[in-house]
């Protein structure tokens, strides 16, 4: 009898998926209405959304309930390379990667609904941040430059096409981003002879529309790492370039090399170039801009203002004007001791003398940066750009005889702190801070009610009050956290989720503590 109950209940679960609690036969999406305005049943974007806040409109879970979270579910990947991912939400399906694997699961259960496993290949598997969805695809970029679209409901390939030479040395990892009928993707690499560009595709047969190159022919350089952002009133996409190459070395790339470690806006559209702002001018110390360039509207010294923000790599806090990449304002939120201050444009001015030599410099931040991938968040309440951050310091080195590589040198890091900071947008004046360890690991999700959720270096997952940065709750999760939270609403219940070495998390509120 016990046994004919338990076939009944998974039946019935099985026809609910069927019939729309996973979604898959309700509707095809996102669509552009859909990518254009989330919901809070959904997240079908890297960033939730196109302007890249990384913040929840959703206030069931509040500062005084949050300590209340229990884990709903936790999903086992099985896979030893970490989860860097932010994970889609489309109609009631998460979408998440590791390198060469694409998971479809129940957002409510943490059912496995399907798995892709790409095929063997000379990629370089250093993590996967996500796919991307357009009606009825899945976009997954593998390690070895080859951009593929999934059916949704099956995970079955529909087409495949190369969009990047894994034989001259590059790879990719990012999160496809859709814009209208454009797949955009951008590509990694650090060799001497590789240019940075960004491509788009044709969502429904892969087809080519447009290239654009980050770096003239005859400089290298300025990848296009991480998913970029966009304004669809202003139509342009906002997207972070790398260093230029040689690595370590400006000897022979005499001038600002423009484009490298810049901020660009692009007609997504035709792939033209509408301005940049060049975040460090003749990088020599590996300070991509390739953090989250933000969208915010707000005042600005009195002003109504389209904003870009940007917790660069290099230390300094930029806000731009985004129609036109002027520059408001440009301070540092971390240590830095590279710069002689800024020119008339805002830009950071290198000092010769922080340049790495033989017998070394001490730099802050080092290498890895004063932020990285690791998505931070703005709160529209407070005006606060929370981001986890590095304050650290550095010996750099410059090794001639490495620049075949492209790495004209070397670093190693003295000293590291991580640190989530609150950054007053208006002036740059850091509000507070909350140490997390010896160096930042997870990314930064706040929420209309007030909580900002993240990690710390001891792989605890954490919920901080958005106000003063205090805690108000934490879960070990037994893994270093390298993902950015993710928050959604699914039958009343709001879902936090973060991803721990292998697993993927989902934490919720009990029935009782809902209204605590």
């Amino acid at each position: 009898m016990n046994r004919r109950k338990d076939a009944m209940r998974f039946a019935a679960y099985i026809l609910a998926v069927m019939l729309g609690s996973a979604g898959f036969s309700s509707a095809e999406g996102p669509d552009q209405a859909m990518l254009l305005k989330p919901g809070a049943d959904s997240w079908p974007l890297y960033h939730g959304d196109y302007t890249g806040q990384r913040h929840t409109t959703l206030t069931q879970i509040t500062p005084q309930n949050v300590s209340n979270l229990s884990l709903a579910w936790a999903f086992q990947t099985g896979s030893q390379a970490g989860l860097k991912a932010s994970p889609l939400l489309v109609n009631g399906v998460l979408y998440f990667t590791v390198p060469d694997n694409v998971w479809a699961i129940d957002a409510r259960s943490g059912h496995l609904l399907w798995h892709y496993t790409y095929p063997p290949n000379k990629g370089l598997h250093i993590g996967q941040r996500g796919v991307g969805a357009y009606k009825g695809s899945i976009y997954f970029l593998s390690p070895d430059g080859h951009l593929l679209s999934l059916d949704a409901k099956t995970g079955a390939v529909r087409w495949n096409v190369e969009v990047a030479d894994v034989a001259k040395g590059y790879w990719t990892t990012m999160s496809p981003f859709v814009v209208g009928n454009h797949v955009i993707i951008g590509v990694s690499g650090d060799f001497d002879n590789l240019h940075g560009y960004l491509k788009s595709f044709d969502p429904e047969t892969g087809k080519e529309q447009w290239h654009w190159d980050s770096t003239p022919p005859e400089l290298t350089g300025g990848m296009t790492w991480m998913t970029g952002t966009y304004d669809p009133e202003l139509n342009l996409i906002y997207w972070g370039t790398g260093n230029p190459t040689p690595v370590l070395t400006g000897a022979t790339r005499p001038g600002d090399n423009a484009n490298t470690c810049s901020i660009v806006a692009l007609n997504p559209d035709t792939g033209k170039l509408t301005w940049a702002f060049q975040v460090s001018p003749h990088d020599t110390h590996d300070w991509d801009a390739a953090e989250t360039p933000m969208l915010v509207d707000g005042t600005f010294k009195g002003q109504e203002r389209k904003m870009l923000m940007q917790a660069s790599r290099n230390g300094y806090f930029v806000v731009l004007d985004r129609t036109n990449g002027k520059n408001l304002l440009t301070v540092p939120y971390s240590p830095v001791n590279w710069s002689l201050g800024l020119d008339k444009d805002g830009r950071p001015i290198p000092n010769p003398a922080k340049e790495p030599t033989p017998d070394g410099r001490l730099i802050a931040p080092d290498e890895n940066g004063a932020a990285n991938y690791r998505s931070p968040s703005f709160d529209p309440k407070t005006g606060l750009f929370v981001v986890s951050a590095r304050e650290a310091y550095s010996i750099y080195f410059s090794k001639p005889a490495d620049g075949t590589y492209g790495w004209a040198g070397a670093d190693y890091s003295v000293w590291t702190k991580g640190v989530i900071k609150a950054i007053d947008y208006k002036t740059g004046k850091i509000r507070w801070t909350h140490d997390i360890g010896e160096s930042a690991t997870a990314g930064v999700l706040t929420t209309d009610s007030g909580v900002t959720f993240t990690g710390d270096f001891h792989g605890n997952a954490l919920a901080l009050n958005t106000t003063d940065g205090k805690t108000l709750w934490h879960a070990n999760t037994g893994a270093i956290i390298a993902t950015s939270p993710t928050s959604y609403e699914l039958d009343g219940k709001q879902y936090v989720l973060i991803g721990s070495g292998g697993v993927m998390f989902a934490w919720t509120l009990p029935g009782d503590s809902v209204s605590k």
